[in-house]
């Protein structure tokens, strides 16, 4: 069709142009207020969802392979009373999600690797058990994206370098031979104790929804284990800086962290020596001037094993002492030792000054099984209210008894650690006031489990490293 034109008085056609240049005027008043508004669209902020899926697209990193993916993270807890496995699944915002019907999968064994020491293959086998559950729950096709850790702790440390070298090498084979799960030689490894009580802090303020908030909104974590006991709290920056340099072979004793978009100044010390089990063979060194302990039961003669060490530990004629064991409690923590730095511990060991992040404390592993065991918490909650003081009065009532009647009275003990029941609970008290200098009416929180949307996760450290892991 061919276009139509007008005649102009000339008799030239009157063009599209023409019409165009004639009212040029009128069209400029109609255009430039729309032109206005498609401006200031153009440089308007963009919506949150438009944003938000901008950067999405843009996004790339282990959580975020496909929008609400889930990934998972395998870690080996290798500590010295036993092996345990714990299993997280993890969506794309770094939320726990549950396997199954619960929140983590959380298996355990014993004894622990160090028990093979003289036979590293048989130390990795000892694990095969605990990486068949863990393939249970995670699907055959993340397999190869799921990242495997294992985490030895004081129980590997006390063998020496050379023989606890050999036994994670030998499991590093295991995982790499039969696994199926990513594996790395550098995830196989000897934690240090402040890497132990850092990753403990991390687990128990992320599981309360602490991360993110300023430090003084965080708690304190001492946890207990059979070797070592850790101490882990933040502080503020400005006491970070006053930190004292530690000694030759020390671990530093402040761990900058940045988490959930907020840095944290983590005062954390690990004590080789003091955890519970370890502990006993410092109490009853401390003590054994007389060729008995003044913290064994009534009616006991025996000796106590720990590490390639053996130790007296029969009673005295009279049984325990409640006031002469705590004094052997705090002869075997140094506490009168030299402080060089402006306040300490035990052992001349700087405590971080204390402060807000300290105030609440959560204490957790050996001290809540011996309170469990003693009865003064419920063996079946997750958490409970304690003070000092309550260790102190179980430590009293069991130090009275012959071995004979612990047995009664204390139903829920092992047998072979029922004779050192009176020794556990007085150094669990001393290790907190005289060691810790927490007040003996100081309320806490003993902690087996957290409480975490709607289900209980283990109160350890393997939670820790598995935020590491999948966040990196």
């Amino acid at each position: 069709m061919r276009p139509r034109y007008s005649a102009l008085p000339n008799g030239r056609q009157d063009t599209l142009a023409d019409r165009l240049h004639r009212y040029r005027g009128v069209l400029l008043v109609l255009l430039a207020p729309l032109a206005l508004v498609s401006l200031v669209l153009l440089l308007m902020p963009r919506s949150p969802a438009s944003s938000t899926a901008a950067a999405s697209s843009r996004r790339s990193g282990p959580l975020d392979a496909a929008a609400g993916a889930k990934r998972y993270a395998v870690i080996f807890d290798a500590g010295s009373s036993g092996s345990r496995v714990h299993v997280f699944c993890f969506d794309a915002n770094l939320d726990l999600v549950n396997i199954g019907s619960e929140i983590e999968l959380f298996v355990q064994k014993k004894p622990g690797l160090s028990a093979y020491a003289s036979d590293p293959r048989e130390a990795a086998e000892s694990l095969v058990s605990l990486l068949d559950e863990a393939k249970r729950v995670v699907p055959a096709e993340l397999r190869d994206q799921t990242p495997v850790r294992v985490g030895a702790t004081a129980g590997l440390r006390n063998l020496g370098a050379q023989k606890s070298e050999e036994i994670l090498q030998a499991v590093r084979d295991l995982l790499r031979d039969k696994s199926s799960f990513k594996n790395q030689a550098d995830w196989v490894t000897v934690l240090d104790g402040s890497q132990e009580g850092a990753y403990e802090w991390v687990t128990i303020n992320y599981l309360l929804g602490n991360l993110g908030k300023t430090y003084a909104d965080t708690v304190g974590v001492v946890d207990l284990g059979g070797g070592s006991v850790q101490m882990a709290y933040a502080i503020a920056e400005k006491d970070a800086e006053k930190a004292p340099k530690p000694s030759d072979g020390e671990d530093s004793y402040v761990k900058k962290l940045f988490l959930k978009g907020t840095t944290y100044y983590l005062y954390v010390h690990s004590y080789l020596h003091y955890g519970l089990l370890a502990a006993r063979a410092e109490v009853l060194k401390a003590g054994n001037g007389n060729g008995y302990s003044n913290c064994m039961l009534e009616g006991y003669q025996g000796q106590y094993k720990y590490g390639d060490e053996t130790f007296e530990a029969s009673a005295s004629p009279s049984g325990a002492s409640y006031s002469k064991c705590k004094d052997d409690a705090v002869k075997a923590l140094k506490v009168d030792e030299a402080c060089t730095h402006m306040k300490c511990s035990f052992g001349g060991i700087w405590n971080g000054g204390g402060g807000a992040g300290q105030k609440n404390l959560f204490v957790a592993s050996f001290f809540f099984d011996r309170a469990a065991e003693a009865g003064f918490v419920n063996p079946k909650a997750a958490v409970a209210k304690v003070k000092p003081s309550d260790f102190e009065q179980a430590a009293k009532r069991a130090c009275k008894l012959s071995v004979k009647d612990a047995e009664a009275a204390y139903p829920g003990v092992q047998k072979d650690n029922l004779p050192y029941i009176c020794l556990d609970l007085v150094y669990q008290y001393t290790l907190l006031v005289d060691g810790f200098g927490v007040d003996a009416d100081h309320e806490m929180t003993l902690v087996k489990k957290v409480p975490y949307n709607g289900a209980y996760v283990e109160a350890a450290w393997p939670l820790g490293s598995a935020i590491e892991v999948a966040s990196s």
